[in-house]
């Protein structure tokens, strides 16, 4: 039901924007707002964007939980969803998104409404059995008739 209205909602107001801020200023001035929110709106998701994935990086080579830069680069994409979208309502929204306290506040609010059942790095599935130690890598191979197979195969220079 919610996403029904946000889908009625959303265009009702940028329409009323479009037609409150034209009668303001005029079509090309409008036009030209539109164009250059989204020309920023891109530059600044590209900034942001690869500070979270950087921050994204150094979570998981920390081995902490991945949770909060996973969310910041969530908001980052969406924003820049939102702000190549033409209108004032959800280039208002994207930009939001982009300020690193808005989306601490956004995280915060989602972190107290999601209940996490298990969080764990590495593979304890009980059904594959474990390797017998560091020097052991797992696979499956395929013996092949050396006889059916016509040349190298690629893998190695002869």
């Amino acid at each position: 039901m919610w996403l029904l209205l946000a889908f009625l909602a959303v265009p009702l107001i940028e329409i009323g924007l479009f037609i409150q801020v034209g009668g303001a200023i005029g079509l090309w001035p409008t036009l030209g707002i539109v164009v250059l929110t989204a020309v920023l709106g891109t530059w600044l998701v590209r900034s942001q964007g690869a500070l979270a994935l950087g921050q994204l990086r150094s979570s998981f080579s920390r081995l902490e939980d991945p949770a909060e830069p996973l969310a910041h680069a969530a908001m980052i994409l969406i924003s820049g969803a939102l702000l190549l979208t033409p209108g004032f309502f959800t280039d208002s929204i994207g930009f939001a998104l982009l300020m690193p306290p808005v989306r601490r506040a956004a995280f915060a609010w989602m972190r107290r409404r999601v209940r996490v059942e298990r969080f764990e790095f590495g593979t304890n599935d009980p059904r594959r059995p474990t390797g017998g130690g560091p020097d052991i890598i797992e696979g499956e191979y395929e013996e092949v008739d050396p006889s059916t197979t016509s040349g190298p195969s690629g893998w190695t220079r002869h």
